[in-house]
């Protein structure tokens, strides 16, 4: 009998690709690491001990068949490995490449715990759908049979481009409707590329228009349509808007030139790697080129900002976070790449007030403690009283986090319901929302979350919508029997 290709994550010692060094990647915006060679690959899904409740996938909001496609990758059978890793998802090379993974499935590796080092669980993932591409397996959207009804998507980030691959499949007419010229989002314009290279983007939109879904860009809903009006175009609505607004600082001087929200700065900078016309870059307003570099936030988007900061030619680049490493929400790994390419960290520290009249010229920062936990269970910060930070700043970054725009007025449409926070109120069996078939997925409903949540929510209210839409194609087949009977 053959030697078993698994369970050789005792003698076989983790291994993720290769960084390139950490000087030479912070000159450019390529990914920081090469996908494995075909033996690494198969090296490392080796090391998976088959679980018989695989943790690994039960804590992937996709519910990924880990395990099995680690197995086809450790037999050679690649091929396999990709339908089955596509089966689940429509953007696996994506979430390989930009999913939390330390937080996700290698963070609950059962091998992780017996101390032996999580299987390389996302760089296997990225391997499999990078080689498929390149070996030509990544096969057009399979459509359905016409159902003659259309479907409007607002929004061509993950859940919208998720969900639209699906309805597409199902045989519906798919109109997405966005406010970029380019589609994405934030996979597009919110992520840097040295964390996910925009032609791994753009060929999945290329993939969804071969397949007839029709793309509407630099189209506002509220400018050049109502969210009404949308509603007469199509059988069914599906708003998947994301979280844009930026959450504010309030703070002495946050006004002042030279203190920006973090998505103007990360997509000047990619409007800029993609050849556009950047004035607010070119003028320095979008630039960190020679500046003292001050970046407020502790998530993946503050983690994202000093990376960019630190290509973009920074005299200096700090991250100031109200918390400490073990409470920040951003992804470890993320803060390793920002220390070894030269970002440095101010744990405990907020800022008080930000100096300059014009221009700002720096930054004073409270120290903080950990108090009590908050209704959250997390330790909540509070002003330590006996310390106090200056800090030269040039460039102040501010990277709080996201909150929903107020869309009922945004798209005429006073009549769509919210909840506390700004977010749109769904029903939890069918994600439809307050107007009749319109409904809504990903961060416009959960809050700003994860990649990986944004395409699950995209999968499900594509069934949810397809049931609801077979249902009322129904009612005119019958009354046109009836017609014929009388």
């Amino acid at each position: 009998m053959a030697d078993d290709p698994m369970l050789k994550f005792v003698g076989r010692p983790q291994a993720y690709p290769a960084k390139r060094p950490a000087q030479l990647r912070a000159e450019d915006f390529r990914e920081i690491a090469e996908r494995y060679a075909v033996p690494d690959a198969e090296s490392q899904a080796g090391r998976c001990s088959q679980c018989g409740v695989p943790y690994c996938s039960v804590h992937c909001p996709l519910h990924n068949h880990i395990p099995d496609w680690l197995r086809l990758t450790a037999e050679g059978r690649l091929q396999e490995a990709y339908q089955l890793s596509n089966s689940t998802s429509t953007m696996p090379e994506i979430c390989g490449r930009i999913c939390p993974q330390d937080r996700l499935c290698e963070g609950n590796c059962v091998i992780e715990f017996s101390g032996h080092g999580a299987v390389t669980i996302g760089s296997v993932e990225k391997f499999i759908t990078d080689t498929a591409w390149a070996e030509g397996w990544v096969e057009p959207v399979q459509v359905g049979r016409d159902r003659g009804q259309s479907v409007g998507i607002i929004g061509a980030g993950p859940a919208g481009l998720a969900a639209a691959e699906y309805l597409r499949g199902y045989g519906y007419e798919v109109h997405v409707y966005d406010r970029y010229d380019r589609s994405g989002g934030l996979l597009t314009y919110g992520i840097p590329g040295f964390k996910l290279e925009k032609d791994v983007v753009m060929r999945r939109v290329d993939r969804l228009e071969q397949a007839g879904i029709v793309f509407h860009r630099n189209f506002e809903v509220g400018r050049d349509a109502t969210l009404g009006e949308l509603r007469q175009r199509h059988d069914s609505i599906l708003v998947a808007t994301g979280v844009y607004k930026a959450r504010a600082i309030k703070a002495p001087g946050v006004g002042a030139k030279g203190v920006v929200d973090a998505l103007d700065y990360l997509t000047a900078s990619n409007r800029k790697n993609f050849g556009d016309a950047v004035p607010a870059y070119d003028d320095g307003s979008l630039n960190a080129l020679g500046k003292h570099v001050v970046v407020v936030g502790g998530g993946d988007t503050a983690m994202d900002c000093v990376r960019t900061a630190i290509r973009q030619g920074a005299a200096s680049v700090k991250c100031l976070y109200r918390r400490d490493r073990a409470n920040m929400p951003g992804s470890q790994r993320e803060v390793a790449n920002a220390e070894e390419e030269g970002v440095e960290f101010v744990w405990l520290s907020a800022p008080e007030a930000f100096d300059g009249t014009e221009q700002v010229t720096g930054v004073r920062a409270s120290k903080m403690r950990l108090g009590a936990p908050d209704a959250s269970g997390r330790r909540a910060p509070e002003v330590d009283p006996g310390g106090a930070l200056q800090m030269p700043a040039d460039l102040v970054i501010k990277a709080l986090g996201f909150e929903p725009e107020d869309l009922p007025k945004l798209f005429g449409a006073e009549e769509l319901g919210v909840t506390r926070w700004g977010t749109l109120r769904t029903d939890g069996k069918t994600m439809m929302t307050s107007m009749d078939g319109v409904f809504a997925a990903g961060d416009i409903v959960r809050g700003a979350s994860l990649v990986v949540w944004a395409i699950r929510d995209g999968r499900d209210v594509a069934a949810h919508m397809h049931t609801w839409m077979k249902a009322r194609a129904k009612a005119p087949i019958s009354a046109k029997r009836e017609a014929s009977v009388a």
